[in-house]
């Protein structure tokens, strides 16, 4: 039995700000955690994968993200989020929250791809490039657009 396409969910914040674009991944990632699930956070390189990890420790009072750089050793806690590259490790390929810049494996166990953008130019650019392999792979696409403080649904796509 074939399994069914991941969807993949855009995020496009109003700001251009990459601490915003980090903070809102954390508030994400802390949001799947809580609903009993985890994730992969796909970075470009180890200094994006250092800031993410130091953020998730300090984005919020109070809180805590229980996570864990990923260097191709099993992870030391099976539900902890883990951070890291393009090799994303057996288990974790359900939800894969895409902070870098190019497109993540996707496998049969691939259920959602999280997409972050922020208002530059070059996200966006480098956003619509990913929309439309996406788009071209035949996934559904939904995206969020951040407006006047508010998230707006522009598109679905099935």
């Amino acid at each position: 039995m074939q399994q069914p396409e991941p969807e993949v969910v855009f995020y496009v914040l109003a700001s251009s700000s990459q601490h915003e674009r980090q903070d809102f991944a954390c508030k994400l990632i802390e949001k799947i955690y809580r609903g009993g699930q985890f994730c992969y956070v796909l970075t470009d390189d180890e200094h994006q994968a250092s800031d993410i990890d130091r953020q998730l420790w300090v984005f919020r009072v109070g809180s805590f993200v229980p996570h864990q750089r990923y260097h191709g050793q099993p992870p030391a806690h099976p539900g902890n989020i883990l951070i890291g590259g393009s090799a994303i490790p057996d288990g974790w390929q359900t939800i894969i929250v895409n902070l870098s810049s190019h497109y993540p494996q996707i496998t049969d166990a691939t259920e959602r791809i999280v997409e972050i953008l922020d208002n530059s130019e070059a996200s966006k650019n480098a956003g619509r490039e990913r929309y439309r392999h996406y788009r071209e792979a035949g996934l559904s696409i939904i995206t969020h657009k951040q407006e006047a403080g508010r998230w707006v649904e522009l598109t679905t796509r099935q």
